[in-house]
């Protein structure tokens, strides 16, 4: 709380109640309705200005922080904070859902109440994002981390393709089992820790041991579970390329720019700092398992026919180089892995929102249906091009700054691992190329010919997101004085120190 004014209470609470007042307005009021949810997604980009230009660096670890009673007997309180990867997280969910509602404006069809049931329900899911972002309370964060399944259900279930009933379930189940096994563990947590004055505040459990290192193991293995199938890793990513196939491109970009980061933010925040000693013991399965995530995700996105299938894999290839960069424990390889949930959330939200574009008007996801797209539409290709490169982390666009920082800081403590994983950067050019070489160039296809260029709405939503990744690839300075403080703040948690580089000197006479 900053001048009497709970910011964090506002940020989230903003398009929460937006979503209640959409509901309301009269049925026959589309417009109204979408411009109305626009303005509630705004206040929270709004606030996050405020908020990171409040933000001191240097100052103490958890700022603006709000502290309620919540559960008084179970030692439970509402209790909200930010740190430099909480922040970074509240500005990417505040910049990306405008652009979204935005970008899907014409989605649902006028027609009852359905536009205003998306436009409700992608606001309900930017407060539950937000709240779980900025909680400091692991019995809050646990109650969103379940809550934001419902909405995006919904979403996926209600405006989906074909499929998406099955989809919807899916999702809805690998991530229900994945919250059931981490209740337990928070369960088992608050077992351990009610011999004195319970509390599930981070701040006094962070570091703190949790009973035997058996027990300890045995909780970390429950939460890590939980954010595996939330962010998700392999082997329990199934439901992912699923959803993105069947579900509206807005709501795909929701799910994988936002919602999954819930799954990789929790490894950072929850699993490191709650459980270090088990962290550790862990740390090379799940390092090894990320780099198969890497190598399987990209070697798979080559074979897809179905350009967002292919999108969904090169996501879990990226989501690897996230898992890859925190657990190899590093300052360099964690600060890479928390630039890469922001820049992997950009660059995902452009070529996932420019690909369905495509898609609305070929009518097809299918990458043989097209042919010759830029002769047609040549800003549509334009666009597609600096997105595709953006993903295959080409120097100067946002991405490559995260995989450098996490190869580089991987290499120091697994050689090998980093060798893999670099390995993988010549496949991502292979399926981001091929895909754009099938259906951008050569003759125009008749299915090609009803293709139609960016309309000034895409063109606008499409020319912020390569911006960006523009900007940051040029100069990630501001996120990384931002996120460095907390990388540096889970390294001492943990007890790892970064490994200097040695190299054998000639002596000279």
């Amino acid at each position: 709380m900053v001048n009497g004014i709970p910011w964090l209470t506002v940020l989230w609470l903003a398009p929460a109640v937006g979503a209640c007042i959409v509901v309301l307005v009269p049925s026959d009021r589309h417009t109204f309705a979408k411009y109305l949810g626009l303005g509630a997604a705004l206040t929270p980009l709004a606030v996050s200005a405020v908020l990171t230009s409040g933000f001191d660096a240097t100052g103490q670890h958890y700022q603006f922080v709000e502290k309620h009673s919540w559960i008084p007997s179970f030692g439970a309180a509402y209790i909200v904070g930010v740190d430099g990867l909480a922040l970074s997280m509240v500005v990417l969910t505040a910049g990306l859902v405008p652009l979204l509602i935005v970008a899907g404006w014409n989605d649902v069809p006028a027609g009852g109440r359905a536009v205003h049931t998306y436009v409700a329900l992608i606001l309900a899911v930017e407060a539950m994002a937000l709240l779980t972002f900025v909680a400091l309370d692991v019995l809050l964060f646990y109650v969103l981390f379940e809550a934001i399944l419902i909405p995006t259900y919904l979403l996926i279930g209600r405006f989906g393709g074909p499929d998406r009933s099955r989809a919807a379930m899916k999702f809805l189940l690998y991530n229900l089992a994945g919250g059931l096994i981490m209740l337990a563990a928070v369960i088992g947590m608050y077992v351990m820790t009610a011999s004195g004055a319970a509390s599930f505040d981070i701040r006094d459990l962070a570091g703190g041991e949790h009973g035997s290192s058996t027990t300890s193991r045995l909780l970390f293995a429950g939460f890590m579970f939980a954010f595996a199938v939330k962010a998700p890793m392999w082997p329990l990513h199934t439901w992912l390329p699923d959803v993105v196939a069947t579900a509206k491109p807005a709501t795909a970009v929701l799910i994988m720019a936002i919602v999954d980061k819930i799954g990789t933010f929790g490894m950072m925040r929850y699993c490191l700092q709650l459980f270090p000693e088990a962290a550790t013991y862990f740390r090379p399965l799940i390092v090894g398992l990320s780099v198969i995530a890497i190598v399987y995700g990209a070697v798979l996105a080559i074979g897809q026919t179905d350009m967002m299938r292919l999108i969904a894999y090169a996501s879990l290839s990226h989501f690897g180089f996230i898992t890859l960069g925190i657990f190899a424990m590093t300052s360099q390889s964690q600060s890479g892995a928390i630039l890469y949930m922001v820049n992997h959330g950009v660059s995902t939200a452009a070529i996932l929102l420019i690909a369905g574009f495509l898609v609305l008007r070929g009518r097809t996801q299918s990458i043989g249906g097209y042919g010759g797209v830029r002769q047609v539409a040549p800003v549509l290709a334009g666009t597609f091009l600096v997105a595709g490169l953006a993903s295959l982390a080409l120097p100067g666009l946002a991405p490559f700054v995260s995989e450098f920082l996490v190869l580089i800081g991987t290499f120091t403590r697994y050689p090998v691992m980093a060798i893999c994983s670099a390995l993988a950067l010549v496949l991502s050019a292979i399926y981001i190329l091929w895909m754009y070489q099938r259906i951008m160039t050569g003759p125009v296809t008749d299915n090609s010919k009803r293709v139609i260029d960016l309309r000034p709405r895409e063109l606008a939503v499409s020319a912020t997101l390569l911006a960006v990744l523009l900007g940051f690839g040029v100069y990630p300075k501001p996120v990384l004085e931002l996120i460095d403080p907390t990388v540096a703040h889970t390294m001492f948690i943990v007890g790892e120190h970064d490994r200097t580089p040695t190299a054998a000197m000639a002596e000279h006479p």
